[in-house]
């Protein structure tokens, strides 16, 4: 059963896919190297980033990401500080501290493959790891995927999918969906909106007060990403030497407060996109919102529209706007994770970028009192006008054009938003016919377009960038 916590992870930036997802994967590893006993024998520990996660892998931190993972860290809960000079410390020293606190000798160079010519046939952003002990013997070897949105799949779990992959979805309880027109059905039939159907579903799995606990902590983490980046200048880490704008145009903004032209709404969503995405990209505390590399796009909007004038912990729960949203919002990022993709290793920043503007249009038509079948209108219109949007981060650093691309989806997905409000007719285009079409786009796409840094702009603008 998937749930509003799988699609909203608390982690560190600057990639879900290669960022989160490598330090679960070797943290994983680890542990079950304790769990078998086997930890006081390890001597040495190998890496190997295949495809993507090679391709960009210095640029996304996830050479840092694995080697931490080793260390016993983990995404929700590693400070972004201790991450950083704990990475210098293991480059600078050549050795790695185990979670038993065990040292061991560890030379990123040596023991982080970089396999870019690796490209696996499960899933472009394949891991291997591999534990030896003192005398070179294996102590264990396995292989992950991480499968976009700080998931990661092992290969047997790749290897055997369930027979009918759509039944995951939300369970097969009464309140179930498993597509688009069903979420609408249902909804339909027992009088709930979409947040009051997966609320339904979240029920099953924990208390209310327990969810609406998650959902308060989901939006803090998000909030705080967005103060920060409010405050933070500077340039970002990496060869591209981009500065950072949203704290400039945030003092501009407040320097204002009675302007009133047009394009304001622009700035608002704007500067509050490029707060989150500027943490992201210098490796800060970050949501998925559905992945880091999309993650300013939902808390823009919902700062914007739900939040810009304080909050209460009472708006977070799930009778409140913001968590109206946030489970409005997860029900569609659902949608996309089980019948498509939001890993831009496979679908391209459609998978990402667009998939995070379908869920923040949908949330928001919510909010604003929209029927079930307007809030996937909303969706659909999200969708359908990023269609193809490729993933060519420059130099592997997510910055450009990721930065401004987080931007120019909030906008756009308010505009979804009031276009569903405003039909006057049924859709056309429906969203399960929009999620199925971002699939096949994704498949037919071009790998050098899907986060290898092998093509648009990627090879387009020269850039000289170091290691994070």
């Amino acid at each position: 059963m998937l749930s509003v916590f799988d699609i909203f992870k608390i982690g560190i930036g600057p990639s879900s896919s290669h960022t989160v997802g490598p330090m679960r994967i070797t943290s994983r590893v680890i542990q079950e190297v304790h769990d078998l006993g086997l930890i006081d024998k390890v001597s040495r520990c190998v890496i190997e980033l295949q495809g993507s996660l090679a391709l960009t892998g210095v640029g996304h931190g996830s050479d840092k990401a694995a080697i931490l993972g080793l260390m016993g860290a983990e995404p929700d809960a590693v400070d972004p500080d201790w991450a950083e000079a704990a990475f210098i410390d293991v480059k600078k020293t050549n050795r790695l501290t185990l979670p038993n606190g065990k040292s061991i000798k560890f030379i990123p160079k040596r023991d982080v493959d970089m396999r870019g010519d690796i490209v696996p046939l499960l899933h472009p952003n394949g891991m291997k790891v591999t534990i030896l002990n003192a005398l070179g013997e294996y102590l264990l070897v396995r292989t992950f995927y991480s499968v976009g949105g700080g998931f990661i799949a092992s290969e047997a779990q790749l290897n055997a999918p369930a027979k009918d992959d759509l039944i995951l979805g939300t369970g097969q309880g009464e309140f179930s969906f498993h597509s688009g027109a069903e979420l609408v059905g249902k909804c339909n039939q027992h009088g709930k909106s979409i947040a009051q159907l997966l609320l339904a579903n979240e029920d099953e799995q924990r208390s209310r007060e327990e969810t609406d606990q998650k959902l308060c902590d989901i939006w803090k983490a998000m909030d705080g990403c967005i103060e920060r980046g409010l405050t933070q200048e500077g340039v970002l880490p990496g060869g591209l030497k981009v500065q950072r704008r949203a704290a400039k145009l945030y003092r501009s903004l407040r320097e204002n407060p009675g302007a009133n032209e047009r394009e304001l709404l622009f700035d608002w969503l704007n500067v509050f996109a490029m707060a989150v995405n500027e943490e992201n990209a210098a490796g800060g505390r970050v949501v998925t919102s559905p992945t880091n590399g999309a993650a300013g796009i939902i808390p823009a909007v919902i700062k914007h529209y739900c939040a810009e004038e304080g909050w209460e912990e009472a708006d977070c729960y799930s009778e409140g706007r913001i968590g109206k949203f946030l489970l409005t919002a997860a029900a569609i990022g659902i949608l996309y994770k089980q019948r498509a993709s939001i890993s831009g290793a496979e679908m391209g920043c459609q998978g990402e970028v667009g998939v995070a503007c379908s869920m923040a249009a949908a949330g928001l038509a919510a909010v604003w009192g929209a029927s079930a079948q307007q809030v996937c209108a909303a969706a659909e219109i999200g969708m359908e006008h990023n269609l193809g949007l490729t993933c060519d981060p420059v130099g592997g650093l997510v910055q450009i054009p990721c930065i401004e691309r987080n931007a120019m989806g909030a906008v756009k997905a308010a505009n979804a938003a009031r276009l569903a409000l405003r039909a006057v007719d049924a859709p056309k285009v429906t969203l399960d016919q929009v999620i199925e079409t971002m699939r096949q786009t994704g498949l037919d796409m071009s790998s050098k377009y899907k986060e290898t840094s092998q093509g648009g702009l990627a090879v387009t603008v020269p850039v000289n960038v170091v290691e994070c």
